[in-house]
């Protein structure tokens, strides 16, 4: 049977995890022209920063919680052998997936973090023609790393409480 404790950690770190990443996306920068007194030149003014930090303690949050169930799953390469059979087959698929889930949702969180985090303050000075850019991170990045870190604690679940089957059906044969 899985670890009731660390099907629970995980679940919690995780959905903590989902929290802060849409938090971050409901707070992501937006950057405003202005132009300074003496209208010599126009610069970029842009809001609070704390989407850089949720989405930063969303990437470790998700990162501790596949640690977890990597280490009681012990990677799936190390530790005794797990029962031929469908729990073993269906903990392989779900090890994969898994993986790639994580990949996706560590990519989006940590790209929308530090594109968030980067803002350049005078982008025109001698040239009034154009107005500034204000570049900032596209909307739904960090929805998408939402979503990923959703998919990637389901997809966990099943796969650690896949890998116990297996695992005490090896241990404890029926025969």
């Amino acid at each position: 049977m899985a670890s009731k404790l660390v099907v629970i950690i995980v679940l919690i770190l995780d959905l903590i995890a989902v929290g802060l990443a849409i938090s971050a996306e409901q707070r992501r920068s937006v950057g405003k022209v202005m132009t300074d007194n003496e209208k010599a030149y126009e610069y970029c003014v842009y809001g609070t920063d704390i989407a850089t930090s949720y989405g930063a303690v969303a990437f470790a949050l998700l990162f501790i919680s596949q640690v977890l169930i990597m280490v009681a799953s012990r990677c799936f390469c190390c530790g005794k052998s797990l029962n031929p059979g469908g729990s073993r087959a269906c903990a392989i698929l779900l090890f994969l997936i898994c993986w790639v889930f994580f990949l996706i949702a560590e990519i989006c969180l940590l790209a929308a973090s530090i594109r968030n985090a980067y803002h350049t303050k005078y982008r025109k000075m001698w040239n009034n023609d154009n107005p500034p850019s204000c570049e900032v991170i596209r909307k739904g990045v960090f929805a998408a790393g939402a979503a990923f870190t959703l998919f990637t604690a389901i997809v966990s679940q099943f796969y650690y409480v896949c890998y116990s089957r297996a695992r005490n059906a090896y241990q404890n044969p029926s025969y």
